[in-house]
């Protein structure tokens, strides 16, 4: 039994590490939406997002090495949010085989 605590014991330490390196992670990420508005017959591009109750913008600009930039940072912070969701699930997995044992 102590074999299956100890494996056990080392995946949850594993688990609670690879959290709080995602969290900080994301914490460097932008959040929101890319959306673009024109003016003048010119696109340019917005970050939309939430800050408490209100809507923040923020300018991205007109190229499109900026624009790929933000959209790759989008990107992985949605990877990261899944991967937090599925580190979550297991730590409740591991919590019940705890129990178990």
């Amino acid at each position: 039994m102590s074999m299956l605590m100890t494996v056990i014991s080392r995946e949850e330490a594993r688990n609670e590490n690879m959290i709080t390196e995602y969290i900080k992670e994301l914490e460097a990420l932008p959040r929101g939406k890319i959306t673009p508005k024109t003016v003048n017959g010119r696109t340019y591009y917005y970050l939309y997002y939430r800050d408490g109750k209100k809507v923040v913008s923020k300018y991205i600009g007109k190229n499109e090495e900026s624009l790929t930039t933000v959209r790759e940072a989008l990107a992985r912070r949605s990877q990261i949010e899944e991967m937090l969701k599925k580190l979550k699930e297991e730590k409740a997995q591991i919590k019940k085989l705890e129990a178990m044992l």
